[in-house]
């Protein structure tokens, strides 16, 4: 049976959950302060942020990015699907320039571009 329409959601899914979770990730490791020299001490840090709350809802959305991606995969191959996810690449450029004041230059956008372009390509294959 051919995809529907629905289908291609669980991709798009998959890629804003990975988006969410990558962004938070960013935005509260940059508030909450550099890794410690010491190796206990780098554990200890490591672990405390699992208990931050957004950076556990970005666990969560990486979790379901993932059963998102299971379902997608039962509707597509994996050579079609697959190219779909670099879409990631153009939010997390875009967004977190947008958001996290992240620089933004010619070399990135340029890059950004050729994903798209190798994306829209591979999925007509």
């Amino acid at each position: 049976m051919p995809p529907r329409a629905w289908d291609y959601g669980y991709v798009f899914a998959t890629v804003a959950l990975t988006v969410y979770g990558q962004l938070v990730l960013k935005w509260r490791i940059a508030d909450l302060g550099a890794m410690p020299p010491g190796f206990r001490e780098k554990i200890v840090w490591l672990v405390a942020l699992c208990f931050e709350p957004w950076i556990f809802s970005g666990f969560v959305a990486a979790f379901f990015a993932a059963l998102a991606w299971m379902a997608a995969l039962t509707r597509f191959d994996l050579s079609y699907a697959y190219p779909f996810t670099s879409l990631s690449f153009v939010l997390v450029l875009i967004l977190s320039a947008g958001l996290l004041n992240e620089s933004l230059n010619t070399y990135k956008v340029l890059g950004v571009a050729l994903i798209v372009v190798g994306t829209i390509v591979a999925s007509r294959g």
